[in-house]
């Protein structure tokens, strides 16, 4: 009998949330002020990497086979670095090396260990 088809919204709300509190943290750790006026300063940190995500799902097809490690979570975690910096740099943010070596660092952790667990747990279940 065939599975039943999951519904990818729930993966991309995770991948969104995790990528604001990269952004939080980041935030709280560098400026203590982590929503400013109206969240302002977490919304200034997060737009880029959360387009950059919502624009990786897509190339990615990330739909197709949400918990995916190799499928999704690689690519997305690429994209969103990737594409993330370059949405920061354009939009007059900093980019020093250092911050890209933690925000990579951080964003494979978050995006791609929450799918490692994911699959860690389908697998310990159907046994």
């Amino acid at each position: 009998m065939p599975t039943p088809r999951r519904s990818p919204v729930l993966p991309f709300v995770l991948d969104a949330v995790l990528v604001v509190v990269f952004a939080g943290i980041g935030r709280s750790t560098h400026d203590g002020d982590v929503f400013g006026p109206f969240g302002s300063q977490l919304a200034i940190t997060a737009w880029p990497f959360l387009a950059a995500l919502a624009i990786g799902w897509l190339v990615t097809r990330a739909w197709r086979d949400p918990l995916a490690v190799v499928r999704a979570g690689l690519p997305l975690w690429a994209i969103t670095v990737a594409l993330g910096m370059v949405l920061r740099v354009v939009s007059g943010q900093g980019v020093a090396v250092a911050f890209v070596i933690v925000a990579a660092i951080t964003l494979a952790l978050l995006l791609i260990g929450w799918r490692g667990i994911a699959r860690l747990v389908a697998r310990s279940r159907r046994r």
